[in-house]
Order: structure tokens, then C-alpha cells, then sequence
């Protein structure tokens, strides 16, 4: 790995760090905060690619188990990886790594249909894939009830796909850094 690779994903474990000042807004169904991370996961897949993305957001999960506050509402440490939002947040690395396999499968034809296809497959759906499960089992709530619980955050999930879409393809237009090979 060069050190412009470990450079590019500590710069994107930095800014999903910076978008946890954003203060976290609660959600009075589920014990689970609505906040602007997840954006951070879906511009490291896009513009690093799956395995540079997916490392940046491991990298920033271990900062959080390692205790320091970078969790939106200055969380972090052990205690919140074992929480009901865990799942979310422990999603974050394949989240990215999602979004930047399938960055790299649609390279050739990539515009903000297919970006957004793909922030949306990883950046969204993977995500909750594993942190509904995580929030039924840690928050005390069936599947179901955890499910339409999660419901209210896809509107803000999906206006931060396009935001991270849109970026994508500029970053690729300028400086194609995902690129395959």
C-alpha cells in the first residue's frame, strides 16, 4: 500500500470524524440518532473505491472502539459499539466497501445514475441491512418494529446518496481516484 493510499483513507476517516459535529437529531421511535455520517461512508466508497473505502471506515470505527469521541453527540468507546445504533455505525466499513465494488463495476458507463445506484445499494441498503438486525436485538424491539422505526431516517439517507453521487461524479470528471486497476 503507498502512502498516498493510507494518506487518502485517513482523510476519509477524518471527514466522516468531522461530520459528527454535526449534533446528532434523537428519533423519538427508536434509540437511534439521525446523523450526517453515513454521508462520509458513501463519499469514502465512491471516490477511494471498495477496499481504500472500506479501510478508511474500519480505520474510523477502531478510533471509535478505541474510545475517542468521533460519533456524532461526542460518543464513543466500547459501550456504543454494544448499543442499539452499534449495528449502524459497525456497518459503516461495509457500507463503503459496498459502494466502492460497485463504483468500480459500473467505471466504464459511471454517471450520477449509476453513482447514485450505488450510494444508495451501500451507502443505504447495506448499512441497514446490518443495523436493523443489530437495533431489534440491542434496543429491545422485534425486526419488524426496528424496521419501520428506521423508516424515518431513508428520506435524509437518500438526499445524502445524492449529495455523495453528485460529488462522485466530479471527483471522477477531475480526478478519477476510485478508478479500477
Amino acid at each position: 500500500m503507498k502512502t498516498r493510499d493510507l494518506a487518502y483513507i485517513a482523510l476519509f476517516a477524518a471527514i466522516t470524524a468531522a461530520l459528527g459535529l454535526a449534533p446528532p437529531v434523537p428519533v423519538p421511535v427508536i434509540p437511534v440518532p439521525i446523523t450526517a455520517q453515513t454521508l462520509g461512508v458513501m463519499l469514502a466508497g465512491s471516490i477511494l473505491g471498495a477496499r481504500r473505502g472500506g479501510l478508511s471506515q474500519l480505520t474510523f470505527v477502531g478510533l471509535v472502539a478505541a474510545g475517542l469521541p468521533l460519533l456524532a453527540g461526542g460518543r464513543g468507546g466500547l459501550g456504543v459499539l454494544s448499543g442499539p445504533s452499534a449495528g449502524f455505525v459497525l456497518g459503516f466499513p461495509v457500507g463503503a466497501f459496498v459502494v466502492g465494488w460497485l463504483t468500480e463495476r459500473m467505471w466504464a458507463g459511471y454517471d450520477l445514475k449509476r453513482a447514485l445506484a450505488a450510494t444508495i445499494g451501500g451507502g443505504v441498503l447495506a448499512i441497514y441491512a446490518i443495523g436493523i438486525p443489530f437495533l431489534a436485538l440491542r434496543g429491545g424491539l422485534s425486526l419488524a418494529e426496528a424496521t419501520v422505526g428506521s423508516l424515518v431516517f431513508l428520506p435524509g439517507d437518500l438526499l445524502k446518496a445524492a449529495i455523495a453521487a453528485g460529488a462522485a461524479v466530479t471527483v471522477r470528471r477531475a480526478y478519477p481516484v476510485a478508478q479500477p486497476g
